[in-house]
């Protein structure tokens, strides 16, 4: 059975001082609300609070992802952070990669996502690589063609065993803080394609142990309805994940 995950992805958000009582609300969720313990609890917190939230994830089930690596190694990269010293914080295990924020404002490519990839791999992080279209693609019915050529370009030079570390996270770019969200069917519809593309390269058998998680707007009012859909295997969550009772609430829709 593949693997439920629940991820926040705190962005640009939270003091120190913040972080650090978010993270304490969490504790204190966790400890009065009862999970379904096959879902993966995921907290990307900003670089700076990496070890405050491994700190906590140490006294905890959940696990910890960083929101970003660079695609090189190490050497003359100034403000860069390799996936060599995202391993070395020991309980980083995850790491978002070809988010669309990243893509847009930062010009990373499939290229550049797929180098990444390769460097977290290398580190045995999991990368959980984005895709999604935007409003003017979704409009223009490009939404597969979008979805396709990220995951060909992005994923598909991995051999069998090395896509196995794979997480993948559909974000349909118009319902990322706009309050838009996906229909459940239009979810499970793109979740569905990229689960065939996965087969048709890499076989079934691959395809259904693939975890595809939804990003979009997914918060407590809506998480149960998408989380039912048979191809969307949870959430990477912002804006929700900033509040513990929201993210926790999110988690319990499993």
């Amino acid at each position: 059975m593949r693997k439920k995950i629940v991820a926040g992805n705190w962005k640009m958000n939270k003091t120190f001082e913040q972080a650090d009582e978010l993270m304490s609300d969490i504790m204190d969720q966790l400890e009065q609300t009862e999970l379904n313990r096959d879902v993966q609890l995921i907290v990307c917190p900003p670089f700076p609070y990496l070890e405050l939230c491994t700190d906590y994830a140490n006294d905890s089930y959940f696990a910890v992802g960083a929101q970003n690596v660079s695609d090189q190694e190490r050497g003359a990269y100034t403000g860069e952070v390799s996936a060599e010293m995202l391993k070395s914080f020991e309980l980083v295990d995850y790491c978002i990669v070809g988010h669309s924020e990243r893509r847009s404002y930062y010009g990373e490519t499939d290229a550049i996502v797929a180098a990444k990839v390769n460097r977290l791999l290398a580190a045995e992080i999991t990368p959980i690589v984005c895709c999604g279209e935007v409003l003017a693609e979704r409009e223009a019915g490009k939404q597969f063609d979008v979805v396709r050529r990220q995951i060909t370009d992005g994923l598909f030079h991995l051999d069998a065993d090395l896509f196995k570390g794979i997480v993948i996270a559909y974000e349909p770019v118009w319902a990322i803080g706009t309050g838009k969200t996906a229909t459940p069917d239009q979810a499970q519809e793109i979740h569905a394609f990229i689960r065939q593309l996965i087969c048709e390269k890499y076989g079934n058998e691959i395809a259904q142990d693939t975890t595809i998680l939804y990003g979009g707007s997914c918060k407590p009012s809506n998480a149960k309805e998408l989380f039912a859909n048979p191809d969307v295997d949870g959430g990477l969550i912002g804006g929700a994940s900033l509040k513990a009772d929201e993210f926790i609430a999110i988690a319990k829709a499993f």
